[in-house]
C-alpha cells in the first residue's frame, strides 16, 4: 500500500492544528482533513458558495484581505446556528448544519472549518488547576507545565488588558473581600486578569490622527469587543489579533512546508489492519468531500483524531473500532450561568470615572475569578444579540414572572424577561455586565455521546448526546453564582437576573476519550496502535473548571513529541 502521507490528521481546530505543526517542524509529512472551509485562504475565495480547491499547503495562499472580507461583524452573518459562517456544517451555507440528537432545550456551540470551534472562542487561555490534575490524572501537573509554557510563548498568551467592565468587576471582588492572584497556576481562590490569546492593544488605538481603519491593518488589538465574530484586525493572517489555530498554528503549520491541509473534507471511517507484532492498528481513513459527495481512502504510518468530544467518539464507534465501554462516555462540559447586573450612570462616575460600562469594549472576558474546587466566573461583554439571548431568554426557569421571588437570594430575577422589564433591560445595555459561571464537572460514565441506531446523514449514523448534571455539580454551580451575584452586589449593581442556562448549553466539552481509560499517557489508543487522539476528549476530566483549549494545546504539543518518538525515532 502506498502512502499518502506519514501522518493523517482528523480536524484543524484547537488540537489538531498544534500537532501539525509540532510534527511538520521534526519533518514529518502531515495531511490535515478538515470538515468545514478556510476563511482567509485565496484558494477558496468563495468559500461559503464554491468548491474551490482540493488542499493548500503554501502560507502564500493565506490573505487578510479576504479574511477582512469574510470575517463580518454582523452576529447573525458570523453565528447564526443553523446558517452562520461558524456553525456545525457544511461550507455551502444554503445547506441545513449537521444534525446531532441532543437534549430538549440543547444547544452544542460548535464550528467547523479550519481553525475549529477556537475560530470563535474568546481566546481565554488559563491553565488546568493543579488540584484537577495531580494524583488524579495518568500524569502530573508538573509535566504539562513545559508545554504549557511553549503553547503561551507561541499563541502567544498574555494578560488580558483592562477595560470597564474588567475594572468593575476587579473592585467589586475586593470590596467582596477576595485577593488578587499573581499566578498562572493558582490554588486558592482570588481574581485576576484573564490570560488571553489576543496580542496587546495597538499603541495607536487612541491617537486620534490614525482612523479605525488604519488602526485594524495594524497589529494589535482593537478592543471592539466582537471577539466572537471571528476577528479579521491585523496587517496579514499569522498577525490577526485573536489567536484561534487557523491564525497561529496553521500559518506555522504551513511554514515547514510539511503540512498539508484538505478543507471540505469529512472523515467517516478509520482504516485498520491486523499485523502479527502489532496487533490491530491505524492504517488509513475514509473520507467524504462535503461538496460533490464523492469519497475515498487515504494512508499514512499514523492515524490522529482531532475531530472533538462528539466526532471523535462518533468516528470509533462507526468505524467499529473494538469495544470500549468508556467509548464517548465521561462528558463533562463545565455546567454553566450567567449572571447580569446594571448599574447607575452617577455610581460608575464614582467607580470609573465615565457614566457607562460599555460591555462591548475590550475582549469578550479579560478578567476571572478562580477558585480550586469549585470552578471559576469570568466577567463577559458580549455584543447586543448575543447579550440579549444569553441573558434574557435561554434558560431553564421560564418566565420570570412565574417564579416564586425569595428575599433571600442574592438575585432580583431569575428566568425569560419580557415587555417592559426587558425594554428596561436593553435600554440600560450600555451600563451592564455579566459573569460567566463555569462549575467543574465530574465526569460520569451516564454522560456522553453514542450513535443513534436508526438515524444516518450522509456520513453514518448520527451522534447521540447526554447529560444529566449531578447533585454535586448543581452545589457548586449555586456556590459560584452567589459569589458572582455579591461581587455584582459590591460593584455597586442596582438589580441583577440570574439567567439559570439550561445543563444542556454544551461549549466546553471534554472526557468522552479519557486519558487511561480509552488511550495511554500517550494519547494513544489502548486497543488500535497507531491511533492518537488530540482533542479536548482525552482530558481525564474538567480540569476543575477552567476554559479548556490550552490544555488540549498543551497535550496535543506533548502527543506530537510522543508520537514523533514511538513511531518516527
Amino acid at each position: 500500500m502506498s502512502l499518502d502521507a506519514d501522518v493523517i490528521i482528523i480536524g484543524a481546530g484547537g488540537g489538531g492544528a498544534v500537532a501539525a505543526k509540532e510534527l511538520g517542524e521534526l519533518g514529518i509529512k502531515v495531511i490535515i482533513l478538515e470538515a468545514g472551509p478556510w476563511y482567509g485562504n485565496k484558494k477558496w475565495d468563495n468559500p461559503n458558495r464554491e468548491r474551490g480547491s482540493v488542499s493548500s499547503s503554501s502560507e502564500a495562499d493565506l490573505d487578510i484581505n479576504l479574511l477582512r472580507q469574510q470575517y463580518t461583524k454582523n452576529e447573525h452573518t458570523m453565528n447564526s446556528y443553523e446558517f452562520g459562517r461558524l456553525r456545525w456544517g457544511p461550507a455551502d451555507r444554503r445547506r441545513p448544519p449537521w444534525y446531532r440528537n441532543v437534549p430538549k432545550n440543547g444547544l452544542i456551540w460548535q464550528a467547523t472549518g479550519v481553525g475549529g470551534t477556537t475560530q470563535h472562542y474568546w481566546a481565554n487561555s488559563p491553565r488546568a488547576y493543579s488540584m484537577a490534575i495531580d494524583d488524579v490524572w495518568p500524569i502530573s501537573y508538573r509535566e504539562l507545565i513545559p508545554y504549557y509554557e511553549k503553547v503561551e510563548d507561541i499563541l502567544p498568551v498574555r494578560p488580558a488588558p483592562t477595560t470597564a467592565k474588567e475594572e468593575l468587576f476587579y473592585y467589586g471582588a475586593k470590596k467582596a473581600g477576595w485577593s488578587m492572584l499573581n499566578t498562572l497556576n493558582p490554588t486558592s481562590p482570588g481574581y485576576r486578569p484573564n490570560p488571553n490569546a489576543i496580542l496587546h492593544p495597538n499603541e495607536r488605538l487612541m491617537d486620534s490622527e490614525t482612523s479605525l481603519e488604519e488602526v485594524s491593518k495594524l497589529e494589535g488589538c482593537t478592543l471592539c469587543g466582537h471577539c466572537i465574530n471571528g476577528c479579521p484586525h491585523g496587517p496579514s493572517v499569522d498577525k490577526v489579533a485573536k489567536r484561534p489555530t487557523n491564525i497561529s498554528y496553521i500559518p506555522l503549520a504551513l511554514k515547514t512546508k510539511n503540512v498539508e491541509v484538505r478543507p471540505n473534507t469529512y472523515t467517516t471511517k478509520i482504516l485498520t489492519e491486523n499485523h502479527p507484532k502489532e496487533g490491530l492498528h491505524a492504517t488509513g481513513v475514509e473520507y467524504r468531500d462535503t461538496w460533490t459527495g464523492e469519497s475515498g481512502e487515504l494512508y499514512a504510518k499514523v492515524i490522529v483524531m482531532a475531530a472533538g468530544c462528539i466526532e471523535s467518539p462518533r468516528l470509533w464507534l462507526n468505524s467499529e473500532l473494538p469495544q470500549n465501554s468508556w467509548v464517548g462516555r465521561g462528558l463533562t462540559h463545565h455546567y454553566w450561568d450567567w449572571v447580569t447586573g446594571v448599574f447607575e450612570e452617577k455610581d460608575l462616575m464614582g467607580i470609573l470615572g465615565q457614566p457607562n460600562v460599555n460591555p462591548f469594549v475590550g475582549p469578550t472576558s479579560g478578567g476571572r475569578l478562580d477558585y480550586p474546587g469549585l470552578g471559576c466566573i469570568q466577567p463577559s461583554g458580549v455584543s447586543p444579540g448575543l447579550f440579549a439571548s444569553l441573558t434574557f431568554g435561554f434558560t431553564e426557569s421560564g418566565y420570570h414572572f412565574t417564579q416564586n421571588a425569595s428575599s433571600s437570594e442574592p438575585w432580583d430575577l431569575q428566568g425569560r424577561v419580557v415587555g417592559n422589564e426587558l425594554k428596561e433591560w436593553m435600554y440600560n445595555y450600555k451600563n451592564t455586565y455579566s459573569i460567566l459561571v463555569l462549575a467543574d464537572d465530574q465526569p460520569h460514565k451516564r454522560n456522553g455521546v453514542t450513535i443513534d441506531p436508526f438515524v444516518k446523514d450522509e456520513h453514518g449514523p448520527i451522534p447521540v448526546v447526554r447529560y444529566t448534571a449531578s447533585k454535586e455539580d448543581k452545589q457548586k454551580r449555586n456556590k459560584l453564582v452567589k459569589i458572582a451575584a455579591d461581587i455584582l452586589h459590591k460593584g455597586g449593581a442596582k438589580k441583577i437576573i440570574r439567567t439559570d442556562w439550561p445543563s444542556h448549553l454544551f461549549a466546553h466539552i471534554e472526557s468522552t476519550m479519557r486519558m487511561g481509560f480509552v488511550v495511554d499517557s500517550n494519547c494513544e489508543a489502548y486497543q488500535v496502535k497507531r491511533l492518537f487522539i488530540a482533542d479536548n476528549s482525552v482530558h481525564f476530566n474538567g480540569i476543575g473548571g477552567p476554559n479548556p483549549t490550552l490544555t488540549t494545546q498543551a497535550l496535543a504539543t506533548r502527543t506530537a513529541e510522543k508520537l514523533a518518538n514511538l513511531y518516527f525515532s
